[in-house]
């Protein structure tokens, strides 16, 4: 990993110079999102959509894998079943295809007779489409207020150009991930929401720091120009930045392919963030604020005038 390592950080790429074809590609992937997104949307889960609960208690320890192709084998393709609480209590969701609530627990145990298991009925819940539009609600000014935190913090930190090239490759990110479930139909659950804040906060860690650089080497380097600059401080923090996101983006492979269908929309929203989040964070975020005219004077602090020179 160290021989890597300073074999990028000797890396001399000039990333700047390659702003048309990264802006064009952005653009091309951020019109495909939108265009979808507007005509066919997210493939809402259960907890948006609203749906029934049920929660059974088995005999023995329970494989979920099993019962989710039990019940869709019986009608019910669209459910979900998870371990509630220990391997022998599951819990199983499906939409509110039934009326009565009533016939819905009698229909699960009759499709669940060929089994294999013995199941008692603890419980059910319906949870309503006007609850599931409150998550939706809630879940979009959850997003934009981490954003507009993250444009404060940023400006705080450094200056108000970077942090509009910040926001707006976050922006980015964002956009783009949404726009890969709505083509993909990929069901959009609260752990693929969850897993866009994470997004978001890993995205602007990487950009955070690849601002920091840009601000001390422009305080370090009198004689280059900002253009140089920011293409040095881009080079020297690709080692972090490439070996982070790849060293992450293993990890949550892993959890992909082991994790089970319940974990494989969070961890598919993690790995299309992380890979639109590092390519941001190096083309788009610093490019966008070197279009903005960044300047030395920008993250130069202001010397204290002198007591003599005061009127």
């Amino acid at each position: 990993m160290q021989f890597v390592s300073k074999k990028l950080a000797n890396l001399d790429f000039n990333y700047l110079s390659k702003v048309k074809t990264t802006f064009f590609i952005s653009l091309i992937l951020i019109v495909i999102s939108i265009y979808s997104l507007s005509t066919q949307w997210l493939n809402l889960g259960l907890d948006f959509t609203g749906g029934i609960t049920v929660e059974l208690q088995a005999t023995q320890n329970v494989d979920t894998e099993t019962i989710r192709n039990t019940l869709a084998e019986k009608g019910f393709p669209d459910n979900q079943v998870v371990h509630y609480g220990t391997e022998s209590t599951i819990q199983i969701k499906i939409p509110p295809t039934l009326n009565q609530e009533s016939d819905v627990s009698t229909e699960l145990q009759h499709a669940l007779a060929d089994s294999g298991y013995q199941f008692t009925f603890l419980g059910q819940s319906l949870v309503g489409a006007q609850f599931g539009q409150e998550l939706v609600d809630k879940g979009l000014y959850a997003l934009i207020i981490a954003l507009a935190g993250i444009m404060l913090y940023v400006s705080i930190r450094f200056q108000w150009k970077l942090a509009l090239g910040a926001v707006a490759a976050l922006a980015h990110d964002l956009l783009i991930t949404l726009g890969f479930f709505s083509l993909t139909q990929i069901e959009f659950n609260l752990t693929v929401l969850a897993a866009l804040l994470a997004v978001l906060g890993y995205s602007v860690n990487d950009t955070v720091v690849v601002f920091d650089r840009i601000r001390e080497n422009f305080r370090l380097m009198h004689q280059e120009n900002e253009f140089n600059i920011t293409n040095q401080s881009i080079n020297q923090t690709m080692p972090r930045t490439l070996i982070t996101s790849t060293t992450t983006l293993l990890s949550v492979a892993a959890l992909a392919i082991f994790g089970g269908p319940i974990l494989f929309g969070f961890s598919l929203a993690l790995i299309v963030g992380i890979l639109i989040g590092t390519y941001s964070s190096i083309f788009v975020a610093s490019a966008l604020a070197m279009q903005l005219k960044l300047s030395k004077d920008d993250l130069t602090p202001k010397a204290p005038e002198d007591i003599d020179d005061l009127p």
